[in-house]
């Protein structure tokens, strides 16, 4: 089951899962609307009952400077990258509950929850709110059976990675070289982590975040190369 704002790419992804052999429905929504969130829900559980996995992958991002950010850019990210994420795990939790139910999230998140980005503000606050919600929500609905885990993907080229966002990679042929693993992510070690996690072979797994990226994010250097400041890398006067 499939839910986004754009039934376009809705009928695409349903095309293109299906010629794997599985069954995919879809639902048109909104997840920053706590009533299009109950709707996409109740489509989900008359197409298939009620869903045993909760996958947040929904996100906003785009590099600003902190000072050249708007009430609006600060807004649609934080709405649509933590508000959202709880409005469908809650609605997700008072289903299992009122049924009596185990249940898996799992959140995606991104390794600047705990050490911040610059150019990022918006989006690293919002995603170390989806982290801490990951910690939060494990320990209420532990109780239940009701799993919350975090997820947090490395460098894996796809297709749809923003123009913005890939331009400051840089060339595709050195992005191997800066990764201590000495090459990029592929999507689907993600898909694995993300079927372990939502495993019996992970259930006394909760409250986690995971992080799959070759252990880029712990990178460090003897010498820190010279800071670059936000503006200068955007191309800022």
């Amino acid at each position: 089951m499939i839910a986004s704002r754009n039934e376009k790419r809705l009928t695409a992804a349903r095309a293109e899962l299906s010629e794997l052999g599985g069954r995919v429905a879809t639902a048109v929504c909104d997840i920053r609307d706590p009533d299009r969130v109950a709707a996409a829900f109740d489509a989900a559980e008359s197409a298939y009952g009620l869903p045993g996995v909760l996958v947040n992958n929904a996100a906003a991002n785009f590099p600003v400077p902190a000072e050249e950010m708007s009430p609006n850019a600060w807004r649609a990210v934080l709405d649509a990258t933590l508000t959202g994420t709880f409005f469908m795990t809650r609605e997700f939790a008072r289903r299992h509950l009122a049924a009596g139910s185990p249940g898996s999230v799992i959140s995606v998140g991104a390794s600047y929850a705990w050490t911040g980005g610059p150019g990022f503000a918006h989006s690293a606050a919002a995603k170390a709110g989806v982290k801490s919600l990951v910690e939060t929500l494990a320990v209420e609905w532990g109780p239940y059976g009701i799993q919350v885990n975090g997820l947090v993907p490395g460098l894996m080229p796809h297709e749809d990675l923003p123009r913005d966002i890939r331009d400051g990679l840089g060339p595709d042929h050195t992005l191997a070289t800066r990764q201590p693993a000495l090459r990029v992510g592929a999507p689907r070690e993600l898909g694995w982590a993300a079927t372990f996690l939502a495993s019996p072979y992970a259930r006394f797994i909760t409250g986690h975040t995971l992080v799959v990226d070759g252990a880029n994010w712990q990178r460090r250097s003897l010498v820190n190369p010279a800071v670059v400041p936000v503006r200068e890398q955007l191309g800022r006067a």
